[in-house]
């Protein structure tokens, strides 16, 4: 009986498979056979799962049950809810916690570990995740945090990732132009200088969003950060042990500026850059002739490209280059989701190590709207040639580092950040603008 065979056998949640097993030779099906053999006595047992997918993204997720369900004989239970960072306090609290909480953002999971509502995952999920996810320091370190013991633990498995650090670009103007792709940041200013000489504007820049506008400023200093300074520089400033008026965080926002406060970088100018929608703001690579050659922005933005635009023809990306001399590796700027256990539950140590199976993430890959960092996977399981290019540049990171605005408390990071970013393309300096973001951070402590 061949492996896929043994797994269709068992398997009870046959019917509700995206993928039958041993149909499609992308995925590692062993692997699934192998977590079976380890974890297949959990018959009878159920799991519940709280986290903030909904809608499409629920019906992802959700397709992986199954074959954990038909691997364990546990049955898993999922609840999305739209207000998961109220709810998972909330219920830990009173003392009803889920089994696994899947956290949007670290911080929220770091709070609650602190509090004594994690399990400890042990030493071995950090050293899995050093071994097997690129950049695995980076993974380890975001997983780690302080227990109510003082002591610091990993209490929590990345999965599922996101990549910020693009810029996005229209192919067939590229080529029109002459432009090649820059491979350095110093090749990325020295292309923005080219395009303006040739008569053109190099970029599209908008930081509108209602009552959060100045958020997309935040990432591009996020990654300018990682660009000029080191992991540790950007840790200890996401946290405020580097001041955010340090001459470190004010050379990357004086950085940021070089491109969105000069008239001839931005399209309609930077007076522009404040009040164009950040959904608006990418169209301008789609004129005929261009308003803009280049548009750094996350991999959601092909939401509000023109209707029909087909990425990789019609539009393309690129990494947001590192500095020539390697002084700071590949640093990679994103997102993610991290699961947490909350019950001594075996189940659900069970669910972490299933999370560990390339199956596991190869069947979300095949679909669409997944990105691992994980090396043992097959890259040629993702669903198109656009997550797969993401995924290489995910796979390629010596650093990776989470959104930092969202690990800084909000005040700051949903607050102070964003306005001292418009204030800041509105004319005041880089230095006035850290200051009063450092000076109402001093009012937190």
């Amino acid at each position: 009986m061949t492996t896929a065979l043994m797994f269709l056998t068992t398997g009870h949640a046959l019917a509700e498979m995206v993928i039958e097993p041993g149909s499609d030779d992308r995925i590692n099906w062993q692997s699934l056979d192998d977590f079976k053999a380890a974890h297949g006595d959990l018959q009878g047992q159920e799991l519940d799962l709280l986290g903030p997918w909904l809608g499409p993204d629920q019906e992802l997720f959700t397709s992986l049950l199954p074959y954990f369900e038909a691997a364990t004989g546990a049955r898993v239970n999922y609840s999305g809810s739209d207000s998961f960072e109220q709810q998972i306090v909330i219920d830990s609290e009173a003392g009803s916690p889920p089994d696994i909480a899947i956290f949007p953002q670290p911080g929220l999971a770091a709070d609650l570990a602190r509090k004594g509502h994690l399990r400890p995952l042990g030493d071995e999920t950090g050293q899995w995740l050093r071994d097997n996810y690129a950049a695995g320091e980076s993974w380890a370190a975001l997983s780690t945090y302080m227990g109510e013991d003082g002591s610091e633990h990993v209490y929590a498995f990345p999965f599922k990732a996101d990549v910020k650090s693009l810029v996005w670009y229209v192919p067939e103007n590229f080529e029109d132009a002459g432009y090649e792709v820059p491979r350095s940041y110093e090749d990325l200013k020295a292309l923005t200088e080219q395009i303006v000489a040739d008569g053109e504007t190099p970029w599209c820049i908008g930081l509108g969003s209602g009552g959060a506008t100045g958020w997309p400023a935040t990432d591009w200093v996020e990654d300018l950060m990682l660009r000029l300074n080191s992991p540790e520089d950007y840790d200890a400033w996401t946290t405020n042990d580097l001041a955010f008026n340090d001459p470190k965080v004010v050379k990357a926002i004086e950085e940021f500026g070089w491109f969105s406060k000069n008239d001839d970088f931005v399209a309609n100018g930077a007076d522009a850059v404040a009040s164009t929608d950040f959904r608006e703001s990418p169209k301008g690579l789609f004129d005929s002739p261009p308003a803009c050659y280049m548009h750094r922005q996350a991999s959601f933005i092909p939401s509000f490209f023109p209707e029909g635009t087909e990425i990789g023809l019609d539009a393309d990306f690129f990494y947001f280059p590192a500095p020539a001399d390697g002084s700071m590796g590949q640093p990679v700027l994103g997102g993610g989701t991290l699961f947490a256990v909350l019950s001594d539950n075996p189940a659900a140590m069970a669910f972490v190590d299933f999370l560990k199976t390339p199956a596991a993430h190869e069947i979300w890959m095949a679909q669409k709207g997944f990105l691992t960092p994980y090396q043992g996977v097959n890259p040629e399981a993702y669903g198109d040639e656009t997550l797969k290019k993401m995924g290489d540049i995910l796979l390629g990171a010596t650093t990776f580092r989470f959104d930092g605005s969202d690990l800084m408390p909000g005040a700051i990071g949903a607050g102070a950040f964003w306005t001292g970013m418009v204030d800041f393309v509105g004319g005041k300096s880089a230095q006035e603008v850290a200051d009063s973001i450092q000076q109402t951070w001093a009012t937190l402590n």
